[in-house]
């Protein structure tokens, strides 16, 4: 069974997120911040982090940075996710490394597609 870490400081976005990933099948950890999200990343080497970029501690950014730094973990597939899409930012975020960045509000059906594609 594939493993989705969803790392959101919102209950609001973590509590649909998690049912549509439970939904699809797919085991979820959740972290409430960019430092949990990191270190349940480490122990738990998730095949997908599903990411808000605006977090306390550690902003999404930064966490993917540290991912893609970390060996064993630079090969974990990751989706960025924010309201904050200027051209800037998800040119940013993809050049850190994202496999994706997905503009808030979305739609679900889009995002479970998405993952469906890059957890296959």
């Amino acid at each position: 069974m594939k493993t989705v870490l969803l790392a959101d400081a919102e209950p609001n976005s973590v509590i649909p997120l998690e049912c549509l990933m439970k939904r699809e099948g797919w085991r979820v950890l959740v972290a409430r911040d960019g430092d949990e999200a990191l270190d349940t990343a480490r122990r738990e080497h998730p095949d997908l982090l599903l990411m808000d970029v605006v977090m306390p501690g550690r902003s999404g950014f930064e966490v993917l940075q540290a991912l893609r730094a970390d060996e064993a973990l630079a090969a974990t597939k990751c989706v960025l996710l924010s309201a904050r899409c200027r051209e800037t930012d998800v040119a940013h975020g993809l050049g850190l490394g994202a496999d994706a960045y997905v503009a808030k509000p979305f739609s679900t059906r889009d995002l479970a597609e998405r993952v469906r594609r890059l957890l296959s």
